[in-house]
């Protein structure tokens, strides 16, 4: 992969900005997506200038909505990738693995696979006008594991089925109430609060932090496990009527009817 599409990766005193740079689909990711995001984060894991990375989307109107839904209407999948796969494991584990804090910097709507990849960062300062919320239930998907236990220790089981259970959207101030976030900031002032973030963060030894977010990620490490098993289920399950309701109901823009699914 000689050059990026879909992401825009830069370097900055120290501070890795990794984008998502599909503003036209609210950022929302395809396979050579996720393949560019893998590559972004290992080159800053490489690179011994870079102390943070920090991980955003591109303009105002989303952070990241998760899977393009349009293409896996449009081909039945999320289009071609390097490997012939569809690598999202091998992103939410090198968000986890790189020795490095990862900032999330959310503007705009972080729903979906977007939202499990802000609880995968080690950080996450939101815009005033983000909105948060899981939707995969509404288009006949999941994302068990990560999505799944990291956010029922974030901020509680109850909280957590909430958001699963309803898919409902939740503003800034209400990420922050619950702990979904760590500081919220007029949009304007959201990148500059990264850099100031950072920059507070790369005086500190960079062993011990690599150290503690190691002994942070092996608390929780055994959501890896289950998410394999939830990627496995959700491969089977998208190819189902069931699934196929959700994700068409997405794109013709109306209400999905599950009704004649309901299991006893």
């Amino acid at each position: 992969m000689d050059e990026f599409t879909d992401v825009i990766y830069e370097v900055e005193n120290g501070l890795a900005w990794i984008t998502i740079n599909r503003p036209e689909r609210y950022n929302a990711f395809r396979a050579r997506t996720v393949d560019e995001l893998v590559l972004a984060f290992k080159r800053a894991w490489a690179d011994d200038a870079v102390g943070t990375v920090c991980l955003t989307g591109a303009g105002e109107k989303a952070f990241c909505t998760g899977g393009d839904q349009k293409q896996r209407m449009e081909t039945g999948d999320y289009g071609p990738s390097e490997s012939g796969l569809f690598e999202v494991e091998a992103l939410h584990r090198v968000i986890r693995d790189v020795p490095k804090p990862v900032i999330a910097a959310v503007q705009g709507f972080a729903v979906g696979g977007g939202h499990v990849l802000h609880l995968l960062c080690d950080l996450t300062l939101s815009a005033d006008t983000a909105v948060y919320g899981q939707n995969g239930p509404r288009v006949g998907s999941f994302d068990a594991g990560f999505g799944t236990g990291l956010m029922a220790r974030a901020i509680g089981e109850k909280r957590a089925r909430e958001i699963w259970f309803l898919c409902r959207k939740y503003s800034a101030q209400q990420a922050l109430d619950w702990g979904l976030v760590n500081k919220v900031v007029p949009a304007a002032e959201l990148h500059d609060e990264v850099r100031a973030w950072a920059a507070e963060i790369m005086q500190l030894s960079p062993t011990a932090l690599k150290v503690l977010k190691q002994s942070f990620n092996t608390d929780t490490e055994h959501f890896a496990g289950i998410g394999q098993m939830a990627f496995s289920a959700l491969k089977l399950f998208g190819e189902t009527p069931e699934a196929q309701e959700g994700i068409t109901a997405f794109n013709e823009k109306r209400a999905p009817d599950f009704r004649a699914h309901q299991k006893h």
